[in-house]
């Protein structure tokens, strides 16, 4: 079984000769209880050309100390990071490996490094007792053991917030190290400064320039999009707030990229490519969407007032409710383990390394990417035009639905060539996403109108009042209604906010 904790930390260097100031002294801080020296000795995983390093992950085996055993590192923002643990074991347990599954595919994770620390720490706690932070100073002595042979030794002071703790303390605690000429570390982590110390010697990967042609930008954005995918995996595995909408908006811009760009990226390359997208954009969505409509039609119960909610029917929601996303997770969750998945991982991988390029990415930025916002926005143009010329009902409905489709690929459009093009991408982009949010909404007043029809058929079904169901449809209804005479004026401000000749191209 593995447990996580939230690691919120500050590195600084240090010397054998480096004195720790009086941090009794420090604003905040009612005593420093000190809690002895201790030795640890941790061996870190990672796959041969160390995948899990290069996207700032770690996976170790650790003894010595209160928290011995496997411990999985993952990084949410500088100096901070969720940390995964699991019981010692003597290979790397499955409730990690599949947290890094996205990151090393089907490449085998071997010790790389072995970090020995001695380790002196000092509690800093507050005026009644709570901890605040504890500050430690490590003796690091790192070998490596795959890659080569060599040792590096340092010494380095470590301050991490106590659990539940405000960061601004961390803040106050490094200003009280830094008067004392103690300087923040280098080194984002042991392993990362272990790794570069003892480095074979061979030369450092090139970083990429800045993106020049519509090639570079398109490249840029789709590399943004595909490590957005890899990043998020672990996140929706281990189930937290808007991950799954946040791996599923990755997904659906990348393929929106390789549609939008077909005089950048070659579409015979990349159609199988985008057909896969596609599919894990669907497996995602199956479970969002579930959320989605689960706060909705929830939120629908709640607005109406008590004497008009007649039998069980928050009950009912709530046990439809409970089945549905329990099996759209684990649906979701098998998708992500298949082998299909790893092979478009793969697939996106071999993409970026090796790109289709088309004339068209040696074009001039502003040129080739203000072609395309436009191309996407006279599709969406047309297909808004031909769903407000039909009368309300299902086939309005329908192409509503495909008019939002369109209005989501022509923002994400504007979204990618805002870099190259600026403010006019960036209103465009704006606007476009008001129009993709009003047919969003009304596309969900369709859904939840399915749903609730059927929910009032089950209910009479079992003996109970359809009343309150037959209701909340008519609020539905009269809510899709609302947008569809909101939708012409919306678009008429995206309409004049769409890129025109003259911005290039």
């Amino acid at each position: 079984m593995a447990d996580s904790k939230r690691e919120i930390e500050r590195k600084y260097e240090a010397t054998d000769a480096t004195r720790l100031p009086d941090l009794g002294r420090v604003a905040g801080v009612g005593s420093v209880v000190h809690e002895g020296v201790m030795e640890l000795d941790a061996v870190y995983y990672d796959t041969e050309d160390l995948r899990l390093a290069a996207s700032g992950v770690t996976l170790r085996r650790r003894t010595g100390g209160a928290d011995a055993g496997w411990h999985l590192k993952l990084p949410v923002a500088e100096g901070v990071r969720d940390e995964i643990r699991a019981p010692l074991s003597d290979t790397p347990p499955a409730a990690l490996t599949a947290l890094i599954r996205s990151r090393v595919l089907d490449a085998p994770v071997v010790a790389v490094v072995r970090l020995v620390s001695v380790r002196d720490v000092h509690v800093l706690t507050g005026d009644d007792g709570t901890p605040l932070a504890e500050l430690s100073v490590d003796e690091v002595l790192a070998e490596r053991l795959h890659g080569g042979d060599r040792t590096a030794a340092w010494t380095e002071i470590e301050a991490e917030l106590a659990d539940d703790g405000d960061p601004a303390f961390l803040d106050t605690v490094g200003r009280a190290l830094e008067e004392a000429g103690i300087r923040p570390s280098t080194a984002p982590s042991k392993l990362a400064r272990a790794l570069a110390e003892t480095a074979p010697g061979e030369a450092p990967a090139d970083e990429p320039g800045t993106p020049r042609t519509a090639g570079d930008h398109v490249l840029g954005y789709v590399r943004r999009q595909a490590e957005a995918i890899v990043a998020l995996d672990p996140a929706v595995r281990r189930g937290l707030p808007d991950s799954v909408h946040a791996m599923r908006v990755a997904t659906r811009r990348l393929r929106s990229a390789l549609r939008t760009h077909r005089r950048v990226l070659d579409r015979e390359a990349t159609g199988a490519l985008g057909a896969e997208l596609k599919w894990l954009a669907g497996e995602l969505g199956v479970d969002r969407d579930q959320e989605v409509l689960d706060a909705r039609l929830r939120a629908r119960l709640d607005e109406l007032p008590g004497a008009l909610v007649i039998g069980p029917a928050a009950a009912r929601l709530r046990l439809r409710s409970e089945a549905a996303r329990s099996a759209s997770r684990r649906r979701m969750v098998a998708a992500l383990d298949s082998a299909r998945h790893l092979d478009l991982l793969r697939a996106l991988d071999a993409l970026l390394a090796a790109p289709p390029l088309l004339p068209g990415a040696a074009a001039a930025p502003d040129e080739e990417l203000a072609h395309a916002v436009r191309k996407d926005h006279k599709r969406l143009a047309g297909r808004v035009a031909h769903a407000l010329d039909l009368p309300p009902g299902p086939d309005r409905d329908a192409a509503l639905h495909r008019a939002r489709k369109a209005a989501k690929r022509a923002r994400y459009a504007a979204e990618a060539a805002r870099p190259a093009l600026g403010r006019p991408a960036k209103q465009a982009a704006k606007r476009l996403k008001a129009v993709q949010s009003l047919l969003g909404d009304h596309q969900d007043s369709v859904v939840a109108r399915e749903t609730l029809r059927a929910l009032a058929v089950q209910a009479h079904a079992a003996g109970e009042p359809s009343f309150t169901w037959g209701l909340v449809y008519g609020r539905e209804e009269a809510a899709a209604a609302a947008t569809e005479r909101e939708l012409p004026g919306v678009w008429h401000r995206a309409h004049k906010a769409r890129i025109r000749r003259s911005a290039g191209g």
